[in-house]
């Protein structure tokens, strides 16, 4: 593992980063945590992704209280960057909505926000580097911890379930049951307008129920399935970056193996790393003003990297400036397309 001193396998180091935390009940050895991949499929369907559940928990409570914070200080005065920038995401999925959703209803919007903020969250954990928290849980006794969790099917499929639910409560709300029910078997093909004989009505509206089903319970499955397929694809570039630089840490980190050996441990990598989060972050709290931040910037990369431009940092960073772009268009895409098939679903056809 990168950072650690552990000698393993190149595929023992991706399937231990790909395995997550699970709680079930063992049919040998009762309800536990599972020790291996093998003992976390033996649990089946209903054990549980405990550290799926509990980052999405913590990067939902978290958004909660800085949007509530932003809230409760906002004023007609000059607000900070960071109100401005909260206000300009607030803005910006407000606009969004108001062009996409034709219906009236006083959810789509928050809930268009909280689904692109939330997921834009879970999303950018991907960007953290894939050992330091893994790294930590293992101090706390905790040998796997999978941190981002868009990458979890269960998670995104969960959400995608979620979205349908409401697609079906806003169709009987404002179609009713019969109109509902008349959409699926109208739809596309309507033998009245098209002024088939009664006798073939019965197959036609067979033919549209098929069809219509296919494309209702379509809609959650994309969902989750193109979510979660983007943020595992970005996610395994960024352990095989991780496991290609840990491979070659003694030739390309010269300077920084002469101190700390073949693996640079890493808390070297949590405290770097954390500090240009704590940059940026008083950069938009106002804090830190333009110049000072590019300096301080500028001294940190060069701490992280002399790493930076010599090993697969560059690749990394390299990587993370593009996932960036795909992160946040995922986290739109999925907001969007929900407030697409709400409308339509509050739409009479």
């Amino acid at each position: 593992m990168a950072g650690g001193s552990e000698n393993i396998t190149p595929g023992e180091y991706i399937t231990h980063h790909l395995q997550n935390l699970t709680f079930g009940n063992h049919p040998e050895h009762g309800w536990g945590f599972a020790h291996s991949a093998a003992e976390a499929q033996a649990m089946g369907f209903w054990a549980f992704h405990v550290d799926t559940m509990f980052w999405s928990l913590l990067l939902g409570l978290g958004f909660f209280f800085m949007f509530r914070s932003v809230a409760k200080k906002a004023n007609s005065g000059v607000p900070s960057r960071f109100q401005a920038f909260i206000e300009s995401i607030v803005e910006f999925v407000d606009n969004s909505v108001r062009e996409t959703f034709h219906g009236t209803s006083r959810l789509i919007a928050p809930l268009a926000l909280t689904l692109f903020v939330w997921i834009f969250f879970m999303n950018f954990m991907d960007l953290i580097p894939v050992d330091w928290l893994p790294w930590v849980a293992t101090k706390a006794g905790v040998h796997y911890q999978k941190v981002v969790p868009t990458t979890d099917v269960n998670a995104t499929l969960g959400m995608a379930i979620t979205v349908f639910v409401l697609i079906i409560i806003y169709s009987l709300r404002f179609k009713g049951v019969g109109g509902f029910i008349g959409e699926l078997v109208m739809n596309p093909l309507n033998p009245k307008e098209l002024g088939m004989p009664k006798v073939v009505w019965p197959l036609v509206m067979a033919f549209n129920l098929v069809l219509e089903l296919v494309s209702l319970l379509a809609k959650p499955v994309s969902l989750g399935l193109r979510l979660f397929g983007n943020l595992y694809a970005g996610e395994l570039i960024f352990i095989l970056i991780a496991l290609i630089f840990t491979a070659g840490s003694g030739f390309v980190a010269a300077g920084l193996s002469s101190v700390f050996g073949d693996h640079i441990p890493a808390w070297f990598w949590i405290a770097a790393t954390a500090a240009v989060f704590v940059t940026l972050w008083l950069n938009l709290k106002g804090t830190l003003d333009t110049k000072k931040t590019l300096w301080f910037l500028l001294v940190e990369m060069l701490q992280v990297g002399g790493l930076a431009f010599l090993g697969g940092q560059l690749m990394h960073f390299g990587w993370a400036a593009f996932h960036l772009i795909v992160i946040t268009l995922q986290a739109f895409i999925f907001m969007m397309l929900t407030v697409v098939y709400l409308s339509m679903a509050s739409e009479h056809h």
